[in-house]
């Protein structure tokens, strides 16, 4: 299975881009991991937030297949454990998916379209991170999740 995780817009900020590279490095030790971002949308100005959802969203659904699962890191999503989230992992792994997709979307959230493609919801947390921050927030959980499943020590309860 293949792991990955699409985020909309770069990111500057090296200290983002080091854990990014770090975690991804370690997190493709147990799974094919790959990290992509979709460019910023040019002059977001002049768009309305829903255009701006809609734009992003045509270029979301460009990137999937039809066998692909799509997991919306969503503020409405599905809290787990970081235990719990390694038996999801696992549980996908068992299935015999070929890619698991997980998304961060825009500022303004996702279009009506990627939501409705959408297999799940999964929330990082109650609390709001930026766009930026969740990434490596994110990959590490994966990280994390995978050494929980090969009972390693870099979890502890």
């Amino acid at each position: 299975m293949t792991i990955k995780l699409i985020a909309i817009g770069k990111t500057d900020s090296k200290a983002i881009i080091e854990l990014i590279e770090e975690y991804s490095k370690r997190l493709n030790f147990y799974v094919k991991f790959e990290f992509e971002v979709i460019p910023d949308l040019k002059n977001t100005k002049s768009l309305s937030a829903i255009l701006q959802k809609e734009k992003e969203g045509e270029m979301i659904l460009k990137k999937l297949v039809p066998s692909d699962e799509l997991i919306l890191l969503d503020e409405r999503g599905k809290s787990y454990s970081s235990m719990d989230f390694s038996v999801f992992l696992q549980k996908k792994m068992n299935s015999g998916l070929k890619q698991l997709i997980f998304l961060i979307g825009g500022p303004y959230g996702f279009s009506d379209e990627v939501y409705a493609r959408a297999n799940g919801k999964l929330s990082i947390s109650k609390m709001t991170f930026s766009h930026q921050m969740i990434r490596p927030f994110f990959i590490e959980q994966l990280y994390r999740g995978f050494t929980i499943l090969r009972n390693e020590p870099y979890h502890h309860e």
